[in-house]
């Protein structure tokens, strides 16, 4: 089943930044004429007509065949898998990106379900082919990559199609999942169009959810709680039919997954993610067992440096008293980041520059434009894409330094081609976090007070609590959802009460929780669009914490080496990936090193106390 491939999505998660339009300068929208010029291009009339033959003569080629074929007869096979990914993920890239422009425009929701639905029936034939991979011997195989070098580099692609031979079905089975799978996404669509939809009026301001959300980082704490009843009650309002969304897809995964006989309803992401569940493990007990000296020790400053007895959910994101509000223009976020990339290694300012200068970056918010941020990578010869929701305060710019590192990242893995370019998800958090912790650093130098360098430092905890604790507080969340799942139905109270399980624990002793806070799942697209993505973010802080001590140490040759390591795309293991550091995350104590580095800098902040 070929889905959108859209893997950088990020949660709606902290409530991005607010600010009038006007203040922010000339904000970039995407050219998206390197995909193609519109619906009813010629050029994609012609990938479609391309797409159907290419499909059908594959089959005919190879269906029953791929046994009989020496080492040149499978790399041409290959070859031929690859550009017909590269065709369709062409026209499902421009499909998508137009929808997440306007979610709430039919004719562009239309289009992009016409052509997943076409090219789903087109890519139906080409169902025989990993299921045929997975029924030839290893030594066949190893034979053929010895036998073919350029065939040999696309054993990693084998490796991860061969990880699912255990859970594979029968060959109708797979091919009735394949073209059932426009159903699932269906609900997906739903899910995105709600929430796009959603108004939400506080203060005689109608505003969508980025905007309602943008309000609880401003520094008037009553307009902060009047924006957190009012998200409550429309999500409250809506439950029933996120509840329903939840429900059917969290369904869906447990019919298949037991079908395919996967032990547990992570195995999927763990076995897409190329990580071992113990190495996602260990990295969910560090973070659990670190809560009492990460959110709960930060939080409980925070309530003293805002002069409250007790900390509201409102209060979570809030600016210090002492933090400057002024809006940050979009040309002051681009040079600010771009000087950071450029002063790590002017080949990541580079490769950045296009991302401004032509049409790479959607930042705007806009009515039924899709929520959140992220990077899309599109196909390996054409470029990535950025979509923002910048609304001018310091946490979009450090959104923008995250997306901006996935597309360096995108654009550098892009030589390893279609099949071998994407890297599982816990590792494209790596250049992304990265990105943020450039940029990070060079604001801190220049920090010219105590005060000044307090607001950044707070600031980059909470971040990190929220790209570290609050998604491990999500994953387990998601974990307790699909067990319960498959226990029956769940109600829209149950989830409820899953959702609060997990937020005192996480957040930490000194907090009320608002009537209707127990609804705040509903909005966060992963648990949607990717059940079990969120431990990703963790799993990339952590790593990222963990190769920027090696960076500060100023070993040689470390910007050669992460260069190295982002061109590898998807070609390597976690482990080969991170050896040339000297670092690895399957050793526990891995984690407690990243872990560390959010924990200094709360010694640092209480040590100006």
């Amino acid at each position: 089943m070929l889905h959108l491939p859209f893997p950088a999505r990020k949660p709606v998660r902290d409530a991005l930044a607010g600010s009038g339009p006007d203040a922010l300068g000339n904000l970039p929208e995407w050219d998206l004429s390197d995909l193609y010029s519109g619906e009813d291009a010629p050029e994609l009339k012609r990938d479609l007509d391309w797409l159907e033959e290419a499909c059908a003569s594959f089959a005919r080629d190879f269906e029953g065949k791929l046994g009989d074929q020496d080492a040149a007869g499978l790399l041409d096979c290959v070859l031929r898998n690859e550009r017909i990914n590269s065709v369709a993920g062409r026209i499902m890239s421009y499909a998508g990106l137009r929808y997440y422009q306007l979610t709430t425009d039919a004719d562009r929701a239309k289009f992009m379900s016409d052509m997943q639905e076409r090219i789903t029936n087109f890519t139906t034939p080409l169902v025989f082919f990993t299921l045929e991979l997975n029924r030839l011997d290893d030594a066949h195989l190893d034979q053929h990559f010895t036998a073919n070098s350029d065939l040999a580099r696309y054993k990693p692609v084998f490796d991860r199609i061969r990880a699912m031979k255990p859970y594979q079905l029968s060959d109708e089975l797979e091919k009735f999942l394949h073209d059932l799978g426009v159903v699932g996404d269906a609900w997906e669509r739903m899910f995105d169009e709600t929430i796009a939809g959603l108004t939400f009026d506080v203060d005689g301001e109608t505003l969508n959810i980025e905007g309602a959300l943008n309000l609880l980082t401003e520094q008037d704490r009553t307009k902060r709680e009047a924006a957190s009843r009012e998200i409550a009650r429309v999500l409250g309002e809506n439950v029933k039919t996120f509840a329903r969304v939840h429900n059917t897809q969290a369904k869906e995964k447990e019919i298949i997954d037991r079908w395919r006989g996967m032990e547990t309803a992570q195995t999927g992401r763990h076995l897409s993610n190329h990580v071992e569940p113990e190495v996602v493990e260990a990295l969910r007990t560090a973070v659990v067992n670190a809560y009492p000296k990460l959110s709960h020790r930060y939080y409980e400053m925070k309530r003293g440096w805002l002069g409250l007895e007790r900390m509201q959910v409102w209060d979570r994101n809030a600016p210090l008293p002492m933090e400057d509000t002024k809006v940050v223009g979009w040309d002051e976020a681009e040079a600010t980041v771009m000087e950071a990339y450029n002063a790590f290694d002017p080949r990541m300012g580079d490769i950045a520059v296009p991302f401004f200068k032509d049409g790479w970056i959607d930042a705007g918010v806009k009515p039924g434009k899709a929520p959140g941020a992220f990077a899309h990578p599109t196909v390996t010869d054409v470029h990535p894409y950025v979509m923002l929701n910048y609304l001018g305060k310091p946490r979009d710019v450090m959104t923008l330094a995250h997306e901006l590192g996935h597309g360096v990242h995108q654009v550098l893995a892009a030589g390893q081609g279609e099949m071998l370019s994407s890297t599982p998800l816990t590792l494209a958090e790596t250049a992304s976090v990265f990105g943020e912790m450039l940029t990070f650093q060079k604001m801190l130098e220049k920090a010219e007070t105590q005060a000044e360098r307090k607001i950044l430092l707070a600031g980059k905890v909470e971040d990190m609590i929220n790209t570290v604790v609050r998604q491990i507080a999500f994953y387990d969340f998601e974990c307790k959802l699909h067990a319960a799942r498959r226990g029956g139905e769940l109600t829209p109270e149950d989830i409820n009460a899953l959702w609060m399980s997990v937020q005192a624990e996480s957040l930490g002793p000194c907090f009320d929780f608002m009537e209707g806070y127990e609804t705040f799942w509903a909005y966060i697209p992963h648990f949607v669009h990717s059940p079990f993505y969120v431990y990703a973010y963790a799993f990339g802080d952590g790593l990222v914490n963990a190769l920027y001590a090696v960076y500060r140490e100023g070993g040689a040759g470390f910007e050669e080496k992460y260069f190295d390591m982002l061109k590898a795309g998807g070609s390597k293991h976690h482990k080969e990936l991170l050896a040339p550091f000297g670092l690895d995350a399957s050793d526990p104590k891995f984690w407690d090193k990243g872990l560390s580095m959010i924990s200094s800098m709360i010694d640092e902040l209480e040590a100006m106390e």
